[in-house]
């Protein structure tokens, strides 16, 4: 079968990456992909958000089967254009991505349905907002409504903090649109998980448990990024834990869209800080993690295809995913500046020394060839602001760790920026 991943992040190589495995698949394409995902499929120069050309693509090859990776072009419908059209697609349609496209939707969804999350209020003008966060205090958590690449998120630990954060939201439109409503929320207390799970729109598989770190500097100092690193196992997550939050989350949640008249297929991703008064949602999301997915599907030890395929069918109660009990940990490698303004195109050294490592892999996010079009050969430059996620197997999380980062040690780039305390919390389950 021809398979299409559309995306150009760690999070679409690392797709790519298994996809690639299954005996089912002789033709894989990425749409844009990047430096990696060249060694593994036909890179195509389409943008995620190049909904027509995609399609025109994906018909004019006969794909048979297409995986998004992003959230932007679930947001703008491209599940129900591809199904529209005859294509066979994986993820959920645009009215089911309004999860993410809007924290309102999917707070008064949780709301209705009871689904245990923080008090919050939602605003669309800013001296309402100003009010309550008066009224509440701090320290505080400031939210655009909309997508914002993960940085729409501000956890401000004063009245001033967050007052601002509603100002550069509202009034400085930081993220266009995305801030025309704020959710201001209470900030909870305990550790937080990536949850992420497999549902057809009633059967509900969770994947292995994982923990994001979104701060750019090390001890979670400096402003939320895309995510500097995850791991998975998470510690956190107990077996007894999981089996709560799918009974008092998962299920709800997509039996509740479900009274909406919303038939949630494809990823479904619920970021939750473990408090002392159980698992409470942070946030929802309608696709894979990333980082979270490099270190997940490494522990995968199923076959992606057939499970993909079972959530369009309706028949994800028919599959069992097998895991490697190994950990997986993966570090982010990103360039000067980010998650502000940062250069591109410095040359990526190393790369082939990793290539030497057992059960390491090196997912490219923001990279390309040196020049234009997908396989130019040269060498890799840097093409965004995550550059590499740096990835590794090891018998506890430990071992990861120092797998991962000797990896890491391998490789350079100007400017190359990268948090040496990936994975550092979960240590202190395993003694």
């Amino acid at each position: 079968m021809k398979v299409l991943v559309v995306g150009s992040g760690g999070r679409e190589h690392a797709l790519a990456w298994k996809i690639a495995q299954s005996p089912l698949v002789d033709k894989l394409y990425c749409a844009p992909g990047n430096a990696g995902t060249a060694a593994l499929a036909g890179n195509v120069p389409f943008k995620a958000d190049d909904l027509k050309d995609l399609l025109e693509f994906a018909g004019e090859k006969k794909i048979d089967l297409t995986v998004v990776g992003p959230e932007a072009p679930l947001c703008a419908g491209i599940v129900d254009l591809f199904e529209e059209n005859g294509l066979r697609v994986f993820g959920p349609r645009r009215a089911a991505a309004r999860i993410e496209g809007s924290k309102v939707f999917a707070k008064e969804i949780m709301a209705k349905y009871g689904i245990p999350t923080a008090q919050a209020g939602i605003f669309d003008r800013a001296s309402d907002a100003v009010a309550y966060i008066n009224e509440m205090g701090a320290p505080i958590v400031v939210k655009a409504d909309g997508l914002a690449a993960g940085k729409g998120v501000i956890v401000a630990q004063t009245k001033n903090e967050a007052v601002a954060a509603v100002k550069l939201i509202m009034e400085k439109k930081e993220f266009g649109a995305a801030g025309e409503k704020v959710v201001i929320e209470e900030c909870l207390a305990g550790e937080e998980a990536s949850i992420i799970a497999l549902t057809d729109g009633r059967s509900i598989v969770p994947l292995a448990s994982a923990q994001d770190h979104k701060r750019i500097f090390d001890r979670d100092a400096g402003p939320n990024t895309g995510g500097m690193g995850a791991y998975s196992p998470a510690p956190v997550v107990t077996d007894r834990l999981m089996e709560q939050i799918t009974v008092e989350i998962l299920k709800p949640f997509v039996a509740g869209l479900r009274q909406e008249g919303i038939v949630y297929k494809g990823v479904l991703y619920a970021g939750v800080m473990v408090t002392k008064a159980g698992p409470k949602v942070l946030e929802f999301n309608a696709r894979f993690g990333d980082p979270e997915t490099q270190p997940i599907l490494m522990r995968m030890k199923s076959d992606l295809v057939p499970i993909f395929e079972a959530v369009i069918d309706g028949k994800l109660d028919d599959r069992l995913i097998e895991w490697d009990r190994r950990a997986a940990v993966c570090v982010v490698l990103a360039a000067g500046g980010y998650p502000g303004k940062h250069e591109t195109g410095a040359p990526v050294e190393g790369l082939e020394r990793t290539d030497q490592l057992d059960d390491v892999v090196v997912f490219h996010a923001g990279t390309k060839f040196e020049g234009q079009g997908s396989r130019v050969k040269g060498r890799v430059v840097t093409a965004g602001g995550r550059v590499l996620g740096v990835t590794a197997l090891g018998e506890t999380i430990k071992f990861a760790i120092d797998k991962a980062y000797r990896a890491v040690g391998l490789i350079s780039f100007k400017g190359m920026q990268y948090r040496r305390d990936i994975g550092k919390k979960a240590l202190k389950y395993e003694r």
